[in-house]
């Protein structure tokens, strides 16, 4: 193998009831591709592919962490990740296959830089590179955010909003792209900041949107009336009591990467810190929540 390898192959075994959701965890989180293999008397194999700007270190962080809240959740837990080099340029071609413009809710359509629509019937295009950090479109916790954003936004633009866990930052492109002035992109992934800042310029927002590198945990920002985070559930549980920080009174909270079995359990923690039910979405196996801070 040459000194940089063109990619970074990722694998671990699975159980069958672990298997929907880590593949469509390792898609989102910028997986050139992903594939099932089974063996006869072996459990499930995930394998994906991730591009050379990949980090291993903070794949492996990120996937530990998602298996450790499933297992948290009850799940037949997973592997552990493996990441190695590969050298295989038929990749290069076969992945962008996978990202086509796709339409979400009524407003939007998300898409790749090589293949933007030059007419979306109305709809605000929002164009994301894949590959750097968690946020394509493609998988069903980010479009619910999307859609949720969409309704939120689409009559009254707050003046302010914070994305937590930004990843691509498309859910802060997305507030921008409807008007919402000033958005904070905050992801803990220097990495990620970076994916983030380059979407914001190539959608023309990069005025409108401050990416910074900070814990959500340990953030210190003016508080605002719309907060989104699309995170893992084991990260909405820690900041459970945390969150109305970050939400003025009656503004909204939209949470993301819930999956439809995580859902009662993370509406019931918020609900327990005072905050109000408003929206639930559900796509593709996974559950956007709405909340509303009531003080």
């Amino acid at each position: 193998m040459g000194a940089s390898p063109r990619y970074w192959e990722l694998t671990l075994t699975v159980s069958d009831e672990t298997t929907e959701g880590l593949t469509n965890f390792l898609w989102e989180a910028g997986a050139l591709g992903v594939v099932e293999e089974e063996r006869p008397g072996a459990a499930p194999e995930l394998r994906a592919f991730f591009p050379e700007t990949a980090v291993p270190a903070t794949l492996t962080e990120r996937v530990t962490a998602y298996v450790e809240g499933l297992r948290a959740l009850g799940f037949v837990p997973a592997g552990r990740p493996r990441v190695t080099g590969l050298e295989d340029t038929g990749w290069a071609d076969a992945w962008r296959a996978h990202f086509r413009p796709r339409a979400i809710g009524t407003r939007f359509v998300v898409a790749p830089p090589w293949d933007t629509p030059t007419a979306a019937d109305g709809r605000v295009v929002l164009v994301i590179e894949p590959g750097r950090a968690f946020g394509t479109g493609h998988h069903g916790s980010t479009a619910g955010c999307l859609q949720a954003i969409e309704r939120l936004a689409q009559v009254c633009p707050p003046p302010a909003a914070l994305d937590l866990g930004t990843g691509s930052g498309i859910l802060a492109v997305a507030l921008a792209r409807l008007g919402v002035p000033r958005v904070l992109a905050v992801d803990d992934d220097p990495d990620a900041v970076g994916a983030a800042r380059e979407n914001a310029e190539r959608n023309g927002v990069a005025a409108q949107v401050e990416c910074r590198a900070a814990d959500a945990a340990m953030l210190e920002s003016a508080a605002v009336p719309l907060v989104v985070a699309n995170i893992i559930t084991a990260a909405h549980r820690r900041l459970a009591a945390r969150y109305a920080r970050y939400v003025t009174p009656g503004g909204a909270l939209v949470l993301g990467g819930i999956l439809d079995a995580e859902a009662a359990d993370v509406g019931s923690a918020l609900e327990a810190c005072g905050w109000r039910a408003r929206d639930a979405i559900a796509c593709e196996g996974w559950t956007t929540l709405v909340f509303e801070r009531t003080a």
